[in-house]
Protein backbone atom coordinates (compact mmCIF):
# COMPACT_ATOMS: atom_id res chain seq x y z
CA UNK A 1 0.00 0.00 0.00
CA UNK A 2 3.11 1.85 1.04
CA UNK A 3 4.68 1.37 -2.49
CA UNK A 4 1.17 2.63 -4.56
CA UNK A 5 1.05 5.78 -2.01
CA UNK A 6 4.59 6.53 -3.05
CA UNK A 7 4.66 5.64 -6.89
CA UNK A 8 0.89 8.13 -7.08
CA UNK A 9 3.24 11.02 -5.17
CA UNK A 10 5.86 10.45 -7.96
CA UNK A 11 3.77 10.25 -10.70
CA UNK A 12 2.24 13.44 -9.71
CA UNK A 13 5.52 15.14 -8.93
CA UNK A 14 6.38 14.19 -12.58
CA UNK A 15 4.34 16.17 -14.98
CA UNK A 16 5.78 19.27 -12.67
CA UNK A 17 9.51 18.58 -13.16
CA UNK A 18 8.49 17.51 -16.70
CA UNK A 19 6.85 21.36 -17.67
CA UNK A 20 9.77 23.03 -15.66
CA UNK A 21 12.43 21.13 -17.66
CA UNK A 22 10.93 21.37 -21.13
CA UNK A 23 10.60 25.15 -19.99
CA UNK A 24 14.30 25.46 -19.28
CA UNK A 25 15.40 23.59 -22.44
CA UNK A 26 13.29 24.62 -24.96
CA UNK A 27 11.81 28.16 -24.23
CA UNK A 28 13.88 29.91 -21.39
CA UNK A 29 16.66 30.43 -23.58
CA UNK A 30 14.51 32.40 -26.71
CA UNK A 31 12.56 33.81 -24.27
CA UNK A 32 15.52 35.15 -22.43
CA UNK A 33 17.22 36.38 -25.76
CA UNK A 34 14.09 37.95 -26.82
CA UNK A 35 14.04 40.11 -23.86
CA UNK A 36 17.50 41.05 -24.09
CA UNK A 37 17.55 42.02 -27.95
CA UNK A 38 14.00 44.33 -26.95
CA UNK A 39 16.08 46.15 -24.27
CA UNK A 40 18.97 46.81 -26.94
CA UNK A 41 16.39 47.80 -29.56
CA UNK A 42 15.07 50.22 -27.04
CA UNK A 43 18.03 51.52 -24.99
CA UNK A 44 20.22 52.14 -28.17
CA UNK A 45 18.47 54.51 -30.20
CA UNK A 46 17.88 56.69 -26.99
CA UNK A 47 22.13 56.46 -25.82
CA UNK A 48 22.79 57.18 -29.66
CA UNK A 49 20.01 59.87 -29.84
CA UNK A 50 18.55 58.56 -32.90
CA UNK A 51 15.54 59.93 -34.54
CA UNK A 52 12.47 57.45 -34.67
CA UNK A 53 12.31 58.00 -38.71
CA UNK A 54 16.09 56.63 -38.69
CA UNK A 55 15.67 53.95 -35.81
CA UNK A 56 12.37 53.52 -33.85
CA UNK A 57 12.40 52.23 -30.99
CA UNK A 58 9.70 49.17 -29.96
CA UNK A 59 7.37 51.79 -28.25
CA UNK A 60 7.96 53.62 -31.15
CA UNK A 61 6.71 50.77 -33.02
CA UNK A 62 4.22 49.57 -31.06
CA UNK A 63 2.44 53.64 -30.98
CA UNK A 64 2.07 53.38 -34.58
CA UNK A 65 0.50 50.33 -35.19
CA UNK A 66 -1.98 51.26 -32.54
CA UNK A 67 -2.10 54.68 -34.49
CA UNK A 68 -2.71 52.95 -37.58
CA UNK A 69 -4.40 49.15 -36.36
CA UNK A 70 -7.12 49.62 -38.97
CA UNK A 71 -5.06 50.26 -42.00
CA UNK A 72 -2.57 47.39 -40.46
CA UNK A 73 -5.18 45.18 -39.92
CA UNK A 74 -6.90 45.31 -43.50
CA UNK A 75 -3.51 45.02 -44.85
CA UNK A 76 -2.61 41.74 -42.78
CA UNK A 77 -6.13 40.88 -43.98
CA UNK A 78 -5.37 40.70 -47.65
CA UNK A 79 -2.23 39.29 -47.63
CA UNK A 80 -3.65 36.61 -45.76
CA UNK A 81 -6.19 35.56 -48.30
CA UNK A 82 -3.97 36.44 -51.06
CA UNK A 83 -0.69 34.18 -49.26
CA UNK A 84 -3.42 31.20 -48.46
CA UNK A 85 -4.67 30.68 -51.70
CA UNK A 86 -1.18 30.93 -53.64
CA UNK A 87 -0.10 28.54 -50.66
CA UNK A 88 -2.95 26.34 -51.70
CA UNK A 89 -2.70 26.56 -55.63
CA UNK A 90 1.47 25.51 -55.23
CA UNK A 91 0.50 22.50 -53.09
CA UNK A 92 -2.44 21.16 -55.36
CA UNK A 93 -0.56 22.06 -58.24
CA UNK A 94 3.01 20.81 -56.72
CA UNK A 95 1.57 17.35 -55.60
CA UNK A 96 -0.07 16.64 -58.90
CA UNK A 97 2.47 17.65 -60.79
CA UNK A 98 5.24 15.46 -59.04
CA UNK A 99 3.16 12.41 -59.01
CA UNK A 100 2.75 12.79 -62.61
CA UNK A 101 6.41 12.50 -63.17
CA UNK A 102 7.30 9.89 -61.06
CA UNK A 103 4.50 8.12 -62.89
CA UNK A 104 6.83 8.32 -66.09
CA UNK A 105 10.85 8.48 -65.91
CA UNK A 106 10.70 10.05 -69.36
CA UNK A 107 8.22 12.76 -68.06
CA UNK A 108 10.44 13.66 -65.51
CA UNK A 109 13.31 13.82 -67.46
CA UNK A 110 11.65 16.04 -69.87
CA UNK A 111 9.73 18.67 -67.72
CA UNK A 112 11.52 18.71 -64.04
CA UNK A 113 15.01 20.78 -66.09
CA UNK A 114 12.11 22.90 -66.55
CA UNK A 115 10.62 23.40 -63.30
CA UNK A 116 14.39 24.03 -62.32
CA UNK A 117 15.15 27.07 -64.66
CA UNK A 118 11.39 28.51 -63.80
CA UNK A 119 13.22 28.03 -59.58
CA UNK A 120 16.33 30.29 -60.37
CA UNK A 121 14.79 33.19 -62.79
CA UNK A 122 14.08 35.98 -60.30
CA UNK A 123 10.82 36.73 -59.42
CA UNK A 124 11.15 40.52 -60.12
CA UNK A 125 11.95 39.35 -63.64
CA UNK A 126 9.17 37.19 -64.37
CA UNK A 127 6.98 39.46 -62.73
CA UNK A 128 6.15 42.43 -65.99
CA UNK A 129 4.77 38.97 -68.04
CA UNK A 130 2.60 37.74 -64.90
CA UNK A 131 1.02 41.50 -65.16
CA UNK A 132 0.43 41.40 -68.74
CA UNK A 133 -0.87 37.90 -68.97
CA UNK A 134 -3.23 38.06 -65.63
CA UNK A 135 -3.44 42.13 -65.02
CA UNK A 136 -2.67 44.27 -62.29
CA UNK A 137 -3.87 43.54 -58.76
CA UNK A 138 -4.83 40.74 -57.32
CA UNK A 139 -4.48 38.06 -60.00
CA UNK A 140 -0.83 38.45 -60.46
CA UNK A 141 -0.07 39.14 -56.49
CA UNK A 142 -1.72 35.13 -56.24
CA UNK A 143 0.22 34.10 -59.65
CA UNK A 144 3.47 35.14 -58.00
CA UNK A 145 3.11 33.52 -54.52
CA UNK A 146 2.33 30.87 -56.54
CA UNK A 147 5.18 30.73 -58.60
CA UNK A 148 7.61 31.36 -55.42
CA UNK A 149 6.05 28.52 -53.45
CA UNK A 150 6.04 25.84 -56.40
CA UNK A 151 9.61 24.44 -56.69
CA UNK A 152 9.56 23.12 -52.69
CA UNK A 153 6.43 21.68 -53.55
CA UNK A 154 7.63 20.11 -56.42
CA UNK A 155 11.02 19.08 -55.36
CA UNK A 156 10.56 17.64 -52.19
CA UNK A 157 7.61 15.50 -53.58
CA UNK A 158 9.48 14.16 -56.30
CA UNK A 159 12.48 13.43 -53.96
CA UNK A 160 10.24 11.54 -51.84
CA UNK A 161 8.15 9.72 -54.54
CA UNK A 162 11.48 8.56 -55.62
CA UNK A 163 13.33 7.30 -52.30
CA UNK A 164 10.80 4.41 -51.55
CA UNK A 165 12.85 1.57 -50.01
CA UNK A 166 13.27 -1.24 -52.60
CA UNK A 167 12.54 -4.05 -50.77
CA UNK A 168 9.10 -2.62 -50.56
CA UNK A 169 8.95 -2.09 -53.92
CA UNK A 170 10.16 -5.32 -54.80
CA UNK A 171 7.19 -7.13 -52.00
CA UNK A 172 4.79 -4.84 -54.41
CA UNK A 173 6.01 -6.10 -57.43
CA UNK A 174 5.69 -9.73 -56.06
CA UNK A 175 2.03 -9.34 -55.18
CA UNK A 176 1.56 -7.82 -58.58
CA UNK A 177 0.85 -4.33 -57.47
CA UNK A 178 -0.16 -2.05 -60.51
CA UNK A 179 2.07 1.19 -61.05
CA UNK A 180 -0.92 3.68 -60.00
CA UNK A 181 -1.41 1.20 -57.22
CA UNK A 182 2.35 0.97 -56.21
CA UNK A 183 1.74 5.09 -56.62
CA UNK A 184 -0.91 5.62 -54.29
CA UNK A 185 -0.36 2.31 -51.42
CA UNK A 186 3.12 2.46 -50.84
CA UNK A 187 5.12 5.34 -52.94
CA UNK A 188 2.39 8.38 -51.74
CA UNK A 189 2.44 7.35 -48.14
CA UNK A 190 6.86 7.16 -48.04
CA UNK A 191 6.75 10.65 -49.72
CA UNK A 192 4.50 12.18 -46.75
CA UNK A 193 7.42 13.48 -44.70
CA UNK A 194 9.31 15.00 -47.59
CA UNK A 195 5.91 16.63 -48.89
CA UNK A 196 4.84 17.61 -45.26
CA UNK A 197 9.03 19.21 -45.50
CA UNK A 198 8.44 20.91 -48.93
CA UNK A 199 4.62 22.27 -47.64
CA UNK A 200 6.38 23.90 -44.63
CA UNK A 201 9.10 25.49 -47.02
CA UNK A 202 6.47 26.74 -49.25
CA UNK A 203 3.74 27.96 -46.69
CA UNK A 204 6.44 30.80 -45.25
CA UNK A 205 7.59 31.61 -49.07
CA UNK A 206 3.70 32.28 -50.00
CA UNK A 207 4.22 35.50 -47.90
CA UNK A 208 7.33 36.85 -49.29
CA UNK A 209 5.60 36.21 -52.67
CA UNK A 210 2.79 38.36 -51.94
CA UNK A 211 4.60 40.81 -50.48
CA UNK A 212 7.21 41.02 -53.84
CA UNK A 213 3.85 40.50 -56.00
CA UNK A 214 2.15 44.03 -54.39
CA UNK A 215 5.55 45.57 -54.97
CA UNK A 216 5.87 44.72 -58.60
CA UNK A 217 2.07 43.87 -59.75
CA UNK A 218 0.59 47.29 -58.23
CA UNK A 219 -2.99 46.76 -56.22
CA UNK A 220 -5.41 47.18 -59.20
CA UNK A 221 -6.78 50.53 -57.81
CA UNK A 222 -8.08 48.22 -55.09
CA UNK A 223 -7.05 47.47 -51.31
CA UNK A 224 -3.67 47.07 -50.87
CA UNK A 225 -1.71 43.69 -48.49
CA UNK A 226 1.36 44.49 -46.22
CA UNK A 227 3.73 45.11 -49.66
CA UNK A 228 1.24 47.74 -50.45
CA UNK A 229 1.31 49.58 -46.93
CA UNK A 230 5.10 48.94 -46.82
CA UNK A 231 5.93 50.72 -49.70
CA UNK A 232 3.66 53.76 -49.14
CA UNK A 233 5.39 53.91 -45.30
CA UNK A 234 8.66 54.36 -46.94
CA UNK A 235 7.67 56.70 -49.08
CA UNK A 236 6.14 58.80 -46.53
CA UNK A 237 9.19 58.30 -44.09
CA UNK A 238 7.03 56.31 -41.67
CA UNK A 239 9.51 54.17 -40.62
CA UNK A 240 7.59 53.13 -37.43
CA UNK A 241 4.77 51.26 -38.96
CA UNK A 242 7.26 50.07 -41.50
CA UNK A 243 8.68 47.89 -38.74
CA UNK A 244 5.42 47.01 -37.93
CA UNK A 245 4.38 45.98 -41.12
CA UNK A 246 7.51 43.93 -41.13
CA UNK A 247 7.36 42.67 -37.81
CA UNK A 248 3.35 41.47 -39.09
CA UNK A 249 4.59 39.71 -41.89
CA UNK A 250 7.03 38.17 -39.56
CA UNK A 251 4.75 36.59 -37.38
CA UNK A 252 2.04 35.78 -40.57
CA UNK A 253 5.34 33.49 -41.25
CA UNK A 254 5.43 32.43 -38.35
CA UNK A 255 1.90 31.54 -37.97
CA UNK A 256 1.65 29.94 -41.38
CA UNK A 257 4.75 27.64 -40.15
CA UNK A 258 3.04 26.68 -36.82
CA UNK A 259 -0.05 25.71 -38.61
CA UNK A 260 1.34 23.07 -41.57
CA UNK A 261 3.58 21.58 -38.96
CA UNK A 262 1.16 20.97 -36.78
CA UNK A 263 -0.88 19.58 -39.74
CA UNK A 264 2.45 17.62 -40.69
CA UNK A 265 2.37 16.10 -37.09
CA UNK A 266 -0.86 14.80 -37.01
CA UNK A 267 -0.31 13.26 -40.34
CA UNK A 268 2.95 12.01 -39.23
CA UNK A 269 2.57 11.79 -35.61
CA UNK A 270 1.64 7.79 -35.64
CA UNK A 271 4.09 6.44 -37.54
CA UNK A 272 7.24 8.73 -38.33
CA UNK A 273 9.71 9.09 -36.41
CA UNK A 274 10.10 12.65 -36.76
CA UNK A 275 6.15 13.57 -35.61
CA UNK A 276 7.00 11.03 -33.06
CA UNK A 277 9.99 12.80 -31.46
CA UNK A 278 7.89 16.01 -31.63
CA UNK A 279 4.96 14.73 -29.56
CA UNK A 280 7.65 13.44 -27.23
Amino acid sequence: METLKTGAAEAARKPRGGFRRTFLNYYAGPITAFLIVIALWELVPLWLGMKPFILPKPTDVLKAAAEDWRILWEAVRITVVESVIGFLLSAVIGIAVSVLLASSLVLERSIYPYAIILQTIPVVAVAPLVVIWFGAGYNSIVVIAFLIGFFPVISNTLMGLNSVDRSMDELFTLYNSSKWQKMWKLRLPSAMPYMMAGLKISCTLSIVGVIVGEYVAGIGGGKGGLGYAITIAAVQMKTPFLFACGIAAAILGIAFYLVVNMIANRVLGSWHESAMKTRR
